[in-house]
C-alpha cells in the first residue's frame, strides 16, 4: 500500500472524529443509525478467502478501508459509519440487488458505465416486465447488475454498489433496484467517495482551522472547490464543483462575487447552476438575473425561488400574470401555484383559465389549487364545470376541492355524478359521499331529489 493511501486513511480517521463532533445531535441522514461507529478491522486472510471463493479481485481502495479503518458497526444490517445507512459489513448482504447466485453474478463483467444513454439502459432492462417469472427475473437482474458488489443502502430501493471489474473498477455507483438508470459517483475510488462524505458534514468554519486537510475532495473547502473549478476545462468537473458549492451551508460575499462574474461568462447547464447557487445564498443579488432568465426558462426560475426564497414569492406575481397564456406544461404551472399560495392572496382569477386547459394534469392542479383558497365558494361556477368534466380524475379532484363548501346549487351536479357512477370508480363515490354528508344525503338518496 503506497504512502498516498496511508495518508488518506489517516485523514479519514481525523475527519471521522470531526464529523461526529460536528454532528453531535445526529441530524445528518442515517447518522442516528450508524452513529459514526466503525467495527473491528477485517484481516487480510479473510479478504483473500472471499476473493478466492467468488473468483474476484476487490478494489484496493475498498480493501484498504476494511483492513485499516474498520468493518461493520451498529447501523442497519450491522453497517459501519458511512453515507446514509452506512457501509455493509464485509461479505454480507451480497444478494441485495442480485437476489440469488451472487457467486456467479459478482464475477460477471460490469455492463453499466458512467453517462450511459437511456437507450442503452432500456435495452439492458427490456427483458424485465410484469409477466416475467421470478426465476427469469433473478437471472436478468444478475446480468444487469453483475460485477457490482453491494456496499450500502440509502433506504427503500436505493443502494450503493462497487464496480469490481473493467474500465470503471473501484467506482461507486448509485443503484435503484426498481431499475431507474444508475448513476456513478464522481470520485474514482471508494476512499475518495468516503472522504468526500465526511467533508460534506464538517462545517466550513472547522475547515478553516486546518485548510490543507480539505484539499482532496469536492466537499472540501470552498477555496479548493473553486480552484478545481477554474483549473478544469471539462464540463463534468466544473458541474460537480458547482453542485458541491450548492451543498454548502453558506458562501461568503467574495465567493458570490466570483460566481456572479462567472454567470455572465457561461451558458447552458453551467450558467443555470450558477444562478441556482446565487439564488440560494443571496436572492437579492440574484434577482435581476432571475428576472432575465425567466424569459429563457420560467420553470427553473420558479423552482429556484420556491426552493430558496419562497418568502419572496410576491415578487413574481406580475411575472406569473404575464405568462398565463404561455404556461403549457404541468411542472411550470405547478410551481406557479406553489408561489401563488405563498403570497396569501386570492389568486382564483389567475387559476381559472387553467381549469379548461387541454392538459389533464394542469386541470387537476388548477382545481386542487382553487380548493386551497379560503374563499373558494366564490368560484362555484368554475367548480361546477369540474364536476361535469369527462375525466374521472378531474371530477375526483373537484369533489375533494369542495370540502367545506355547502351550497344547495351543487346538489343537482352531485346527483348527476351519482347517476353517472352507479359503482365506484377512482374513489369518486367516496368523495361524493363526503360532500353529501353535510346535506344528510348519500350517493343513493341524492338521486331522489328533484332538480
Amino acid at each position: 500500500m503506497n504512502q498516498e493511501v496511508l495518508d488518506q486513511i489517516e485523514r479519514i480517521k481525523i475527519k471521522l472524529f470531526l464529523a461526529k463532533d460536528a454532528d453531535k445531535d445526529l441530524k445528518v441522514f442515517g447518522s442516528s443509525s450508524h452513529e459514526y461507529i466503525l467495527g473491528e478491522r477485517a484481516n487480510k486472510e479473510d479478504i483473500l478467502k472471499f476473493e478466492k471463493e467468488y473468483n474476484i479481485s476487490l478494489p484496493e481502495s475498498y480493501k484498504a478501508f476494511l483492513m485499516h479503518l474498520g468493518n461493520g458497526g451498529n447501523s442497519y444490517q450491522n453497517s459501519a459509519a458511512g453515507p446514509d445507512y452506512g457501509i455493509f459489513p464485509f461479505g454480507k448482504n451480497l444478494e441485495e440487488f442480485v437476489y440469488e447466485n451472487p457467486e456467479n453474478a459478482l464475477k460477471q463483467d460490469c455492463k453499466i458505465y458512467p453517462n450511459m444513454s437511456d437507450e442503452f439502459w432500456g435495452e439492458l432492462t427490456e427483458k424485465i416486465d410484469e409477466n416475467i417469472s421470478d426465476e427469469d427475473f433473478d437471472v436478468e437482474l444478475g446480468k444487469i447488475f453483475g460485477g457490482i458488489l453491494p456496499i450500502g443502502t440509502q433506504g427503500c430501493t436505493y443502494y450503493y454498489g462497487l464496480v469490481l471489474n473493467g474500465q470503471f473498477k473501484g467506482r461507486v455507483v448509485n443503484i435503484d433496484i426498481d431499475r431507474q438508470k444508475p448513476f456513478f459517483a464522481f470520485e474514482s475510488n471508494f476512499l475518495e467517495w468516503y472522504e468526500r462524505w465526511l467533508d460534506g458534514i464538517i462545517p466550513e468554519k472547522i475547515m478553516k482551522n486546518d485548510p490543507l486537510l480539505y484539499i482532496f475532495t469536492l466537499s472540501g473547502s470552498v477555496n479548493y472547490i473553486l480552484e478545481v473549478y477554474f483549473s478544469s476545462d471539462k464540463f463534468e468537473d466544473k458541474y460537480e464543483c458547482l453542485r458541491s458549492l450548492l451543498k454548502k451551508d453558506n458562501l461568503d460575499s467574495e465567493t458570490l462575487d466570483v460566481l456572479l462574474k462567472q454567470f455572465y461568462l457561461t451558458s447552458g447547464r453551467e450558467r443555470q447552476t450558477l444562478l441556482q447557487i446565487l439564488t440560494k445564498f443571496d436572492y437579492n443579488r440574484a434577482y435581476d438575473n432571475l428576472l432575465a432568465y425567466s424569459k429563457e426558462n420560467l420553470l427553473v426560475v420558479f423552482q429556484f425561488v420556491f426552493w430558496y426564497a419562497k418568502d419572496k414569492s410576491a415578487d413574481w406575481l406580475d411575472v406569473i400574470k404575464e405568462n398565463v397564456s404561455k404556461i403549457n406544461d404541468e411542472e411550470t404551472f405547478r410551481f406557479s401555484t406553489y408561489l401563488l399560495k405563498e403570497m396569501n392572496i386570492d389568486y382564483g382569477s389567475i387559476i381559472i383559465p387553467f381549469t379548461t386547459h387541454l392538459n389533464e394534469e394542469i386541470r387537476v392542479t388548477a382545481y386542487y389549487s382553487l380548493g386551497q383558497l379560503e374563499n373558494k365558494a366564490d368560484y362555484l361556477e368554475t367548480f361546477i364545470i369540474g364536476l361535469n368534466d369527462k375525466i374521472n380524475r378531474i371530477v375526483h379532484t373537484t369533489l375533494q376541492a369542495l370540502d367545506g363548501v355547502k351550497e344547495e346549487k351543487l346538489l343537482k351536479h352531485y346527483k348527476n355524478i351519482a347517476e353517472r357512477f352507479p359503482v365506484e370508480q377512482d374513489n369518486i363515490l367516496i368523495n361524493l359521499n363526503n360532500r353529501l354528508e353535510a346535506f344528510g344525503l348519500t350517493n343513493e338518496t341524492v338521486k331522489k331529489i328533484q332538480d
